[in-house]
């Protein structure tokens, strides 16, 4: 059995398995948590398509693997960190109360989008050697760097610019729309 052809799946598995972490950490209001598990997904896609390479064991199976992967580490994990401080912390103003309820929904569009974009550079041929557009580990690690840093930042008393636009609820379903 050649087991260098399951290296590169076995590091993949471990981006996903560090995004549910994420999300699991998410839901329970650890956002500085579910930020590290975010990025150690994102280190472990780095090397997971270059150890393939590396070995020269690049496999369509793997590419699908990556893309589901990176769907959970990178559109459901800052997904979840991001409703889960829409529904817990974010106070509404009043005339967005009728709505709290429904508004942090809106975090789940960053999967939804998220899924569309690793689909489009999967198809598009002409991808293969750079990305066109923000590629979803950017765009996770902003996201959810904004409410692992604000959190921070409250928890530890302090409030600023910074803590006040993150606890936003208009800024923060901009963000999620206009990423």
């Amino acid at each position: 059995m050649n087991i260098k052809k399951h290296i590169p799946n076995t590091i993949t598995c471990c981006n996903l398995l560090s995004g549910c972490v994420a999300a699991v950490y998410a839901f329970m209001g650890v956002y500085p948590l579910a930020f590290t598990f975010i990025i150690a997904g994102a280190v472990f896609d780095f090397f997971d398509g270059m150890v393939a390479r590396l070995l020269g064991v690049s496999s369509p199976l793997g590419v699908q693997m990556d893309s589901l992967a990176d769907d959970i580490t990178f559109g459901l994990a800052p997904a979840t960190v991001i409703f889960s401080f829409m529904k817990n912390l974010l106070v509404y103003p009043a005339f967005l109360g009728a709505f709290a309820g429904v508004l942090p929904y809106f975090a789940f569009l960053i999967a939804v989008f998220s899924a569309c974009r690793l689909a489009k550079f999967n198809i598009d041929e002409r991808q293969t050697s750079s990305f066109i557009g923000l590629p979803t580990p950017a765009n996770a690690l902003f996201l959810s760097s904004l409410v692992a840093t604000s959190d921070t930042l409250l928890k530890d008393g302090v409030s600023n610019w910074f803590t006040d636009f993150c606890c936003n609820p208009v800024a923060m379903i901009v963000i999620v729309i206009v990423r």
